[in-house]
């Protein structure tokens, strides 16, 4: 565990806070060109209560690099982005989990569990659920595998209600939801409807990389001007309750 909490700073130059703004989307923090919300959240359902992304995951950039090789490849490459992935994720939860459960409206959360993968076959091993079950401290007591991919046709990065089941009735629990990646959010959102369905009381999600890519529009341009150095202090979701106390 020692190497898991010694791994942060190294990550620290790639990761870039979402930061809200007139061109960036008010729920999910994707880039808009002036738009208040991005197309994916203007036309799906949302079942989350809170949302907050720990980092911007520029397309083949390094933690989009590191997001992919940790389930995709085997040997130390896939250890050690696994092994830093965790770190961040725990530093970010040791900070800011109380950031997500006041904008979800709940004292905390009872349950920690996972979204499961797009493809079936990775799911049985999908290294996450060791991310959040074994590795990363503030997830590790309360993880709970609930969520299955069912046998339904999905269109693939579009909300359904039917993706997944819950493995067990929930009584009203407070569910925190991880997940490494978020592009349109329709896993989330459609993991979220499902542990509704199944009784679960507040349900929000982490994920530690919002998709996003740089040579689309003005993308790179906007992302080449957001401060940083990377600060752990600050996340999405208290940097807009201080924008809010500002106006």
């Amino acid at each position: 565990m020692s190497r898991v909490a010694s791994l942060p700073t190294e990550s620290e130059g790639f990761l870039i806070t979402p930061r809200h703004g007139s061109s960036v989307c008010a729920d999910c923090f994707n880039l808009t060109r002036g738009f208040r919300r991005c197309y994916a959240c203007s036309h799906g359902e949302q079942h989350l209560a809170a949302f907050a992304p720990v980092s911007y995951s520029i397309g083949h950039e390094q933690l989009h690099n590191a997001l992919w090789s940790y389930k995709r490849l085997a040997g130390p490459r896939a250890e050690h982005a696994a092994l830093m992935l965790s770190a961040i994720l725990w530093r970010f939860l040791a900070v800011h989990e109380p950031c997500v459960a006041h904008a979800a409206g709940t004292a905390g959360f009872d349950v920690v569990t996972t979204v499961p993968s797009g493809d079936p076959e990775r799911d049985e091993q999908h290294p996450l659920r060791r991310i959040v079950g074994e590795l990363v401290g503030p997830t590790r007591g309360r993880y709970a595998r609930l969520l299955r991919r069912t046998e339904k046709e999905v269109v693939p990065r579009r909300f359904d209600a039917g993706r997944y089941r819950s493995v067990q009735a929930l009584g009203g629990e407070d569910v925190l939801l991880i997940d490494d990646t978020w592009t349109t959010g329709a896993s989330a959102q459609s993991a979220a409807a499902a542990l509704r369905r199944a009784g679960a009381g507040t349900v929000a999600a982490v994920v530690i990389g919002r998709h996003v890519n740089r040579d689309w529009h003005e993308n790179g341009q906007y992302l080449d001007g957001l401060p940083g150095p990377f600060d752990w202090s600050h996340c999405v979701l208290c940097q807009g309750k201080r924008l809010a106390i500002a106006a």
